[in-house]
């Protein structure tokens, strides 16, 4: 199962990692120097969710944070109703 969203500056790919125990959020993007920023957004995802057993990819190309957090939680959304 997969979740996928996008827009035009930010795609988000969720896949399941069965027997992981884990959520890894891989992130590529050109933006330097924002990696607190980051992290601050990845925290916040990971408090409100508590994932485990999943991989996540997000292809940045300049999306604002706020982007960032909802097409994760769309993402998530998408794959959690593929999943029922």
């Amino acid at each position: 199962m997969t979740g996928v969203v996008g827009s035009g500056n930010l795609e988000v790919l969720v896949e399941a990692a069965p027997g992981s125990g884990s959520c890894v959020i891989e992130i590529t993007t050109a933006a330097v120097g924002f990696g607190h920023i980051w992290q601050a957004v990845i925290d916040d995802f990971h408090a409100r969710h508590g994932l485990c057993d999943l991989r996540i990819s997000v292809n940045d190309v300049g999306a604002t944070p706020a982007v960032v957090s909802l097409r994760l939680d769309q993402a998530i959304e998408t794959f959690l109703g593929d999943a029922a």
